[in-house]
């Protein structure tokens, strides 16, 4: 059983954290969890650093963090880290916040164990890293907006539901995109049948917005494209690549492509 919360003890541990550990902190309660490679890609040097793994162990140790470690067919899965109880009360007083508006959503973070939708969570997670990084690596780009799906239900829900919404400003200019992250368990039509939802959208606000798809391997990529070029949806532009090609190049690198023939495009020139 974890140590009781007293405010001594809060305090005690509020002197061991850094300023990186509470921006590690307030990205969990925004994201509800990352694995141990995303959280080096975004706080440390690589994504392998060994000083990442020993600041996870550490912030896991004093209890301002929970983990599990997913099952795996073969090999094994990397840790996954969410906030534990401690660490919740911890960014609630920093935030100079009610706990009780941060508590329930760390709670909940940890059902992500048990969830069906666990290695969707991690996929989508991985495009958001990617795009922070290279925001973050290329001079006048910024990532300004990424909605998640809760969000996205509030403002579009009576149309659509996407996994996430993104806002990124380049020195050419601004995109807006819905993003769909395919596992590549659903059957390809009904991944398809979300674009009339889009298509609904678009008609409704009078705006077109384009919808990246991220999936789990070329032959996957390949097959959706086929499917959805079949939507014949050109109002509303949609564009795909893997997972491992937009972690591995950027997606400010052309590594987008349009569902009929073409080339790939940058998130940059999505046109």
């Amino acid at each position: 059983m974890p140590p009781r919360l007293s405010p001594g003890l809060l305090a005690e541990l509020a002197t061991r954290l850094t300023p990186r550990d509470y921006t590690l902190l307030d990205t969990l309660h925004t994201h509800r969890l990352l694995t141990t490679h995303q959280v080096a890609a975004l706080f440390f040097t690589t994504r392998t650093s060994r000083r990442a793994r020993t600041r996870l162990l550490t912030l896991h140790r004093i209890g301002v963090l929970e983990r599990f470690r997913p099952h795996a067919a073969t090999g094994s899965a990397p840790w996954c880290w969410v906030l534990a109880p401690a660490g919740a009360h911890l960014l609630a007083r920093h935030r100079e916040e009610p706990v009780a508006e941060l508590a329930p959503r760390a709670e909940r973070a940890l059902d992500l164990a048990h969830s069906a939708r666990l290695h969707h969570h991690i996929g989508l997670r991985d495009t958001l890293v990617a795009t922070t990084l290279t925001a973050r690596h290329h001079q006048g780009h910024t990532l300004e907006i990424w909605w998640d799906e809760a969000r996205c239900a509030q403002e579009w829900g009576a149309h659509v539901r996407p996994d996430a919404f993104l806002r990124y400003r380049h020195p050419t200019g601004l995109l807006d995109a819905f993003l769909e992250h395919d596992t590549g368990t659903e059957p390809l039509d009904r991944v398809a049948a979300k674009l009339a939802g889009y298509q609904r959208l678009a008609a409704a606000t009078r705006i077109t917005t384009p919808v990246l798809i991220t999936t789990t391997s070329p032959a996957r990529e390949t097959n959706l494209a086929t499917r959805l070029a079949a939507e014949h949806a050109p109002d509303v532009p949609v564009r795909i690549t893997t997972t491992a090609h937009l972690t591995e190049c950027g997606p400010a690198e052309p590594v987008w492509r349009p569902t009929h023939q073409g080339p790939r495009r940058s998130l940059t020139r999505l046109d």
